[in-house]
């Protein structure tokens, strides 16, 4: 922390970044726990900052009450970044803080200002978005594999299909401090109209020639850097994408998703177990078993499952007034709307655990991205396709007195 010349300073910070990379789990803990402690603003020169700022109400105090407040360990994190590759060793050092917070959360002011700091570093402006494909330097290609996160990459022949045909793109934002490491990518499928299952996307048996497609269809989208937790990339990289496909193929007039629902079953099993719902025998029966067999399933059966989905979406909502589904809350807050619910649309095991095999599309339409962001941003709506409304209202059939209230 002592004012030496740029070369020792950068050469400090990177002894430093090499001796917390050899740390073990109780020694990281003691480093963070000093900075939260041992690092914090002053509350003497905050206070004498603020008496100055009262008395003169200037920029010039404000700007020095804005430093007093600064905590040291901020100024620490940019040291420690002057060094080569000190960018991304902070990234990696903030995903070992996040594993931390739960039991230890007065480490959060020390994560709030990793989080502040990255949020800069990492804005819009700095990011770079590239076209990923089959030439692309397989260094890079071996991340793709090792950070997908929603359909697993099984081996090189697994990404092959996604990568390699003409009806396929893909396209990740890098940034030049972290080099081949991607930020997050989104992997896309050129198709005719809108499909309602993955396994014909991930098998991708049939290319849809470039000259007949009419959607896109982003089918996984993927954070790559734990330790940017909270840093928005997902929204900038939907709409530039849309923008790249758009001027591409512009016949090319339907951009959606084909999304899971994560914590769906999880959330109907909590439903089922406090008796806040009372569901068929039949569909009891079939949810209650390890797994079904989904060409079993009744018409009537699948309508009552299609509507507690729907009202999962659209009005179970967290004590913010927010959408319980994680990936609902991004894509509404990008200001996509709510287009359509499929099933069967996932039958792997994952897909059936999660979600009980059900996907969403979420339609990105142009000209209402930004009205759509706004209803949600501001007023919690939930845009979505009328159908799927009057299912969620169809759903309260099923719901006890007692849960309704």
């Amino acid at each position: 922390m002592q004012r030496d010349g740029e070369a020792s300073q950068i050469l400090t910070a990177q002894q430093a970044l090499e001796q917390y990379s050899q740390l073990d789990e109780e020694e990281q803990e003691a480093f963070f726990s000093l900075l939260a402690d041992s690092y914090a603003a002053e509350p003497d020169a905050i206070h004498a900052a603020y008496q100055v700022y009262c008395e003169k109400y200037d920029n010039a105090a404000l700007a020095k009450l804005f430093d007093a407040c600064e905590p040291r360990r901020q100024d620490l994190l940019r040291r420690l970044n002057l060094c080569p590759g000190g960018t991304y060793e902070l990234v990696k050092m903030r995903a070992d803080l996040l594993k931390r917070l739960k039991k230890s959360p007065a480490l959060a002011a020390l994560d709030a200002d990793f989080s502040h700091l990255f949020n800069s570093w990492f804005n819009r402006g700095f990011l770079v978005l590239e076209s990923i494909d089959w030439n692309t330097p397989a260094a890079v290609l071996e991340k793709l594999i090792r950070y997908e996160a929603v359909h697993e990459i099984k081996d090189w022949d697994s990404l092959r299909r996604r990568l390699d045909p003409d009806d396929r793109r893909c396209y990740a934002f890098f940034h030049p401090a972290t080099g081949d490491e991607p930020l997050i990518f989104v992997e896309v499928a050129l198709c005719k109209g809108i499909p309602d299952n993955v396994q014909s996307i991930l098998e991708n048996t049939e290319e849809t020639p470039l000259s007949t497609a009419d959607t896109a269809v982003f089918y996984s989208i993927s954070n790559c850097q734990s330790g940017l937790k909270g840093v928005s990339f997902g929204n900038f990289l939907i709409k530039q994408v849309v923008q790249e496909l758009s001027r591409e193929f512009p016949q090319i007039k339907s951009f959606v998703t084909l999304s899971p629902v994560p914590g769906f079953a999880t959330w109907l099993a909590e439903q089922r177990a406090t008796e806040s719902i009372v569901l068929s025998k039949e569909l009891e029966a079939l949810l209650a078993s390890e797994s079904f067999d989904t060409s079993q399933v009744s018409a009537s059966n699948q309508k009552e499952l299609m509507r507690i989905v729907a009202y999962y979406l659209v009005e179970a909502k967290s004590s913010a007034g927010l959408p319980l589904n994680p990936v609902a809350r991004f894509h509404l807050g990008n200001g996509a709307s709510l287009y359509r619910i499929n099933w069967p649309a996932d039958t792997s095991f994952k897909g059936m655990q999660q979600a009980h095999g059900v996907m969403v599309n979420y339609l990105y339409r142009l000209s209402h991205i930004e009205q759509n962001h706004e209803a949600f941003s501001q007023h919690q709506s939930v845009v979505c396709a009328n159908d799927i409304r009057r299912l969620a209202s169809q759903a309260s059939q099923y719901f006890t007195a007692d849960a309704k209230a």
